[in-house]
């Protein structure tokens, strides 16, 4: 060993080594992993306030379009301030006193302090826990509440699809469906961004005069000359399973284990 490469040090000589010596390669191969996850950890920790960001000006443009009010015009936060923010015991059907900025419907469903586990029978859009507590979002004029905005969730054919339904003011007539991240078929399963699909939603009866839940995607066309048309609506073309899933979801979140008990408060409130 030279004098040269004594003072060196370690690095001076790993790199005097040939090219093809193992113990270089393998050295090198460490050395580069270490710096690439160095410099991979700490972009994720300067990025991710505008990834959380980004993610909640999603959220909020979807609750703006399933309500009819998202513009290209005006900024997607000043439109948001027309809405409530609240938080609904799904058991109770009542408010809860949690903060709403500070709740995650999604991560508590994976809490066991936090949700419940439902039976096979209950869990009919597949989600298997559920969150004891559910945001709401009341799109107000004044005192009057217009709309409301449920978060809704469940499994279709290959994957779950996490979505809003809105309801008009009587909190029973579907304002629109929307869903906002799902993995289904291109084409088949994904229809159900079809704006004419979605479209379908709208003016649709969730409950019948006694209360009932009724709204159904069906196989196929709705015939608006059957009694009960104004519950159903068309299936999906070539996705019937995509379809099932939906409809299953929908009456999952609108049921007596999901918002059932709120909208039902809720009308009540609204016919004192």
């Amino acid at each position: 060993m030279t004098e040269n490469t004594k003072k060196q040090g370690f690095v001076g000589k790993i790199l005097s080594l040939p090219n093809d010596n193992p113990t270089k390669t393998i050295i090198v191969a460490v050395l580069l992993c270490l710096v690439c996850s160095i410099l991979v950890s700490t972009s994720a920790v300067i990025f991710k306030p505008l990834q959380v960001a980004n993610k909640e000006a999603d959220i909020k443009k979807n609750i703006l379009g399933v309500t009819g009010l998202l513009s290209d015009d005006v900024d997607v936060n000043t439109l948001f301030e027309q809405f409530e923010v609240k938080i609904v015991d799904l058991e109770t059907g009542q408010y809860s006193d949690i903060d709403s900025a500070t709740y995650d419907q999604y991560k508590a469903a994976g809490d066991p302090e936090q949700s419940v586990k439902l039976s096979a029978e209950q869990d009919i859009a597949g989600i298997g826990r559920r969150a004891k507590l559910a945001k709401v979002f009341l799109l107000k004029e004044g005192d009057k509440t217009t709309q409301v905005v449920l978060p809704i969730h469940g499994y279709g054919l290959w994957s779950t699809l996490y979505g809003f339904i809105s309801f008009e003011g009587d909190f029973n007539t579907i304002g629109g469906l929307q869903f906002y991240a799902h993995a289904e078929t291109p084409g088949l399963g994904g229809e159900v961004d079809n704006p004419k699909w979605r479209q379908l939603w709208q003016g649709k009866k969730a409950f019948n005069d006694q209360g009932e839940l009724k709204i159904e995607v069906v196989r196929g066309y709705v015939d608006f000359k059957v009694a009960g048309a104004e519950h159903k609506v068309d299936g999906l073309s070539g996705a019937t399973l995509t379809s099932t899933g939906v409809s299953n979801l929908v009456k999952y979140w609108l049921g007596e284990h999901g918002f059932g008990p709120y909208l039902k408060n809720m009308n009540a409130e609204m016919e004192k």
